[in-house]
């Protein structure tokens, strides 16, 4: 097995050479009232991983117009055919308020190689369906 004490590299640090960040919205920006979900991804293709933050953004009362996404994990892989190139599934929990209770959360895009496309998210009894995936920023 390598190691970097002697400056070559582990098998898991070769893995995330490739790795890159993703950052945008899933939902219909724009839309007055629209639940609006905010994501920063770290992407490893070579372990088909997606590891990172999000947020949904609401205009509604507190506490449900704002929420955060922990422990956000997920999958990426190829379809290998067509316009939809890519589809990821994402997985975390939130809490409202001063509640201790975690609240499933759920995401899927169906993306192309630049990350447009569509997907849907659900997140305690709401769901919201094909709605557009809008990047801020290029691998």
């Amino acid at each position: 097995m390598e190691n970097s004490t002697n400056g070559t590299l582990t098998a898991e640090k070769r893995a995330l050479i490739g790795a890159y960040n993703v950052i945008g919205t899933l939902g219909n920006v724009g839309s007055l009232g629209a639940p609006i979900l905010h994501f920063n991804l770290v992407v490893v293709p070579s372990k088909n991983s997606v590891s990172g933050s999000a947020e949904i953004i609401q205009a509604i009362a507190p506490p449900n117009g704002q929420l955060f996404i922990e422990n956000l994990k997920g999958q990426i892989h190829a379809t290998g055919y067509g316009g939809v190139t890519q589809i990821v599934a994402l997985e975390g929990s939130y809490t409202v308020g001063a509640s201790y209770a975690l609240i499933p959360f759920k995401a899927y895009m169906s993306i192309n190689g630049n990350w447009e496309g569509s997907g849907s998210f659900t997140y305690g009894t709401q769901t919201i369906e094909n709605v557009p995936v809008h990047i801020e920023n290029n691998k």
